[in-house]
């Protein structure tokens, strides 16, 4: 009666009745995809309100750029949880302008991003230099290098982050600045893509060394820096949501990023080799 009566208010038919049964029509496939879609925002929805009330314990919320996501990330989630076992984690991963997006409407405790691209005043709690290098496949020639001046770089196959990538735009400026034209085999703003291409041998690749921190340990990628003077600095931001004075769990979490990042990355001195 129930099914009939909903029939009749939305004014098609949901199933198909045959003497050995019922069977549901296209109608009734899309109630039931409604059904199942606003079930499961309410499920999100619910789980929301526990993690504002604490009903749910203690949870950090963090936003990060995709390559970071793909990188140092995992290794800040097992440090955090190996110290503070009862704190739950939520990881987002962005663009640059989706972090500064996370920060700005409380989307997120804690973003990571090189910039905030549209200015909205976010302060950040803590900047961290990092050093673009050459990444590429331990059996590539140039991983034996301690450090690369572009000259020694300009004529080899280059997979680089596309323009929606601020490496994108330090390399262009650096190679136009110097003079030698920046010839990209591949393009793309998958940090993880160009990881791949420079594991195959297919191409050299430029990343911060938090970007490959992992793979360095596995032993799947070799970083060497690129000389000081060549490349403008590249700074990545930590930054808090504006609109709560963050609790202890959030306190503890930054730490472990400060600490985690400060242990990789060290900058090049102006000038060295």
């Amino acid at each position: 009666r129930r099914i009939i009566e909903l029939e009749s208010r939305l004014g098609v038919s949901l199933f198909h009745r045959h003497s050995g049964g019922m069977r549901v029509t296209a109608a009734g496939e899309v109630l039931i995809a409604h059904i199942r879609q606003t079930l499961r925002d309410y499920e999100r929805m619910n789980q929301r309100l526990r993690e504002i009330s604490g009903t749910d314990g203690p949870r950090v919320r963090i936003s990060a750029m995709h390559g970071l996501a793909a990188g140092i990330i995992p290794l800040i989630l097992r440090v955090f949880r190996a110290e503070n076992p009862g704190i739950a984690i939520t990881v987002r991963s962005q663009s640059e302008i989706g972090v500064e997006r996370d920060l700005a409407t409380g989307e997120c405790d804690l973003g990571l991003a090189y910039s905030w691209p549209n200015g909205t005043g976010i302060t950040a709690s803590e900047m961290f230099p990092t050093r673009l290098g050459v990444v590429v496949s331990g059996r590539h020639p140039l991983a034996g290098h301690d450090f690369l001046r572009l000259s020694e770089i300009v004529n080899w196959p280059i997979a680089l982050a596309d323009e929606s990538v601020t490496i994108n735009h330090l390399i262009s400026e650096a190679f136009a600045g110097a003079g030698y034209p920046l010839r990209t085999a591949y393009l793309s703003n998958s940090i993880e893509l160009l990881k791949s291409i420079a594991r195959s041998g297919d191409a050299i690749t430029f990343l911060s060394r938090i970007d490959v921190e992992e793979d360095l340990k596995e032993g799947q990628l070799v970083y060497v820096p690129i000389h000081g003077r060549d490349v403008q600095s590249h700074e990545l931001r930590l930054g808090r949501r504006r609109d709560k004075v963050p609790g202890r769990e959030v306190e503890l979490a930054e730490e472990c990023i400060r600490k985690v990042i400060s242990r990789i990355e060290t900058p090049l001195v102006e000038g060295a080799g």
